[in-house]
């Protein structure tokens, strides 16, 4: 066997049975493999960012190990993105890109890159292969780190020569020795003790989670924690679906997009527990003033997550699935009190909203409405984003876990397509609507092409409001209108004073999106009025294929709830104001 021949046998034995790319000169060897490999399905996607972005998906959506394969140069640095993406959310991902020949690296061949170099900050670890008995070793390292502990990226750059060189014997190893590497899977049972006392004692408890609770697959675990402590939940925007939406403790998401109440429970709760989440800017906004009255208690398998943004009372290092078992068996059961009933009265003075004429200008939150009303439960949702993103979040009813994927932690405008291309592929059998905006949906439309070609059925919502909405909100909000490079359509004859889209805009539909839609092969659908939302929605979700569903949505709405950037998350602008 050569070493190409080693690597696709490596990941079919790591159940490896799907994978996203773009071939080119140094990965030849490679697809030559493919090219006689039945059990290993290739998409050829048309760029190595959206081939990362499918892994990613695919991994979301399953929790298993998403896998890219891609070129040297520009075909591995074109992944970058996608790998920053997944490290920043904690996805277990793949890229094997090629390289030049190993006697060539470091003398500016054509198409070399330092792709170890290029992803020593962003990956949770990479290789580069500089000879093939190191491959099987690598390969069973890289699945090993990728999918345990705090999942994340692994990069694995495989020059030409390795591809080509014969091994003399080839073996598969069934275990990984890594010394350094020893993620904390259970936690010291006397802080789980501590952390447990805390909560019988505490007056106003807090649940605070996020992707954490995704990653171990500790939904019912929490659930379980619930029902017997009757602990009010805020959930992060990774961990959104972890929870039931219906479920009565749930108080909403937090931060500066978050609910009324589970802000205002982040600043009145007395014990606050965090579980897979990491306190990031956009949940604590004022850090001086972020749940100031509270004891802080965080539960994460990364060590470098606690103590790193807010101080730590109770520490607890290990995977939440573990911890929160653990937890269920020392905590009292707890009935609803006072503390319930405030975090419910909070719910119900200040409910998410939103007002659809009927014959006025379609909302965007009326179509995320009506897309959670219409989408079966099964249905996973992919955001890009952007306004949409945060509509969907706030509006869309999540059920299930592994079911709204989004990009959180990067914010990368361009994933909605590819991801939701990974995820159907991933789960022929579910419904998967990728909701974007006609900002988002341009950065990797190409993947149109993907989708009719390889029959996958993805349904792809765009609001078109004819804006880089969220940045056009911040320049209404706090620039005084100044819409700077935010209008879509603006041309150089436009007229300076130009507002953005009117009704007699010339440029009312560029690109048009049915027809891009139908250039390359998928059902075009368009809604322009508010009593077309549902019959475009009934009619692209039963396409058989891929579709595209245009809405012409409101073009100056803004998203709220919202907080200033800085302000304490109590601080908060309604859009009454």
């Amino acid at each position: 066997m050569n070493g190409a021949e080693v690597l696709i046998d490596a990941l079919k034995k790591e159940g490896v049975d799907l994978m996203f790319g773009y071939p080119g000169g140094a990965v030849i060897p490679i697809f030559d493999v493919l090219y006689r490999e039945d059990k290993m399905k290739f998409i050829l996607t048309r760029h190595e960012q959206g081939a990362t972005h499918a892994a990613d998906g695919y991994a979301r959506a399953t929790g298993k190990v998403g896998v890219c394969l891609v070129t040297s140069g520009p075909g591995a640095t074109n992944t970058i993105t996608g790998i920053v993406t997944a490290k920043l959310d904690s996805v277990p991902i793949i890229v094997i890109s090629g390289q030049v020949r190993t006697d060539y690296i470091g003398s500016d061949a054509f198409q070399e890159t330092d792709m170890t170099g290029l992803t020593r900050s962003v990956c949770k670890h990479n290789y580069l292969v500089q000879k093939v008995d190191e491959l099987p070793r690598i390969i069973k390292e890289a699945f090993h780190i990728a999918r345990s502990g705090r999942p994340g990226p692994v990069s694995i750059d495989f020059p030409v020569d390795v591809s080509n060189a014969k091994v003399k014997s080839y073996s598969y190893p069934e275990t990984v020795d890594l010394p350094g590497y020893k993620p904390t899977l259970n936690g010291n049972p006397r802080q789980v003790q501590k952390l447990a006392r805390s909560i019988n004692r505490a007056k106003k408890p807090l649940l605070y989670t996020g992707g954490g609770i995704i990653s171990s697959d500790a939904s019912k675990e929490l659930q379980k924690l619930l029902q017997k402590t009757n602990i009010p939940i805020v959930v992060t925007l990774m961990g959104l679906g972890s929870v039931p939406y219906d479920n009565r403790l749930f108080l909403g998401m937090p931060g500066m997009h978050g609910t009324h109440a589970a802000n205002y429970a982040l600043m009145e709760c007395d014990l606050l527990i965090a579980v897979g989440a990491r306190f990031d800017d956009r949940i604590t906004g004022n850090k001086h003033t972020f749940a100031k009255n509270a004891k802080i208690a965080h539960i994460d398998i990364d060590p470098s997550e606690i103590g790193k943004n807010v101080k730590t009372d109770i520490p607890i290092v290990g995977d939440a699935k573990n911890l929160l078992s653990d937890l269920l068996a020392e905590v009292n059961p707890r009935k609803p009190d006072g503390w319930n009933n405030t975090t419910e009265e909070w719910k119900k003075k200040y409910p998410l909203k939103y007002i659809q004429p009927e014959d006025g200008e379609i909302l965007p939150q009326y179509v995320i409405d009506r897309i959670s009303q219409i989408a079966d439960s099964d249905t996973i949702i992919v955001t890009d984003v952007g306004q949409h993103q945060m509509w969907s979040a706030l509006f869309y009813q999540h059920k299930k876990p592994r079911s709204f994927l989004s990009s959180g932690g990067l914010g990368t405008m361009g994933y909605g397509l590819p991801a939701a291309m990974g995820a159907a592929m991933a789960f022929p059998d579910r419904m998967v609507v990728s909701i974007s905006g006609d900002g988002s949906i341009q950065m990797n439309i190409q993947e149109l092409a993907t989708c009719a070609i390889n029959k996958i059925p993805v349904k792809i919502a765009v609001l078109n409001n004819s804006y880089l909405g969220m940045v056009r909100q911040w320049q209404d909000l706090f620039w005084e209108k100044r819409y700077s490079s935010t209008c879509l359509k603006r041309g150089p004859d436009c007229p300076k004073d130009c507002r953005g889209p009117r009704k007699e805009c010339p440029q009312l539909y560029l690109p048009d999106f049915v027809k891009v839609a139908e250039a390359n092969g998928l059902k075009g659908l368009r809604a322009v009025k508010p009593t077309e939302v549902d019959s475009v929605l009934e009619e692209g979700l039963k396409v058989e294929g891929p579709a595209l569903m245009e809405f012409m949505v409101r073009k100056v709405e803004n998203v709220y709830p919202m907080v200033p950037a800085g302000k304490s998350i109590n601080e908060i602008l309604s859009g009454e104001e």
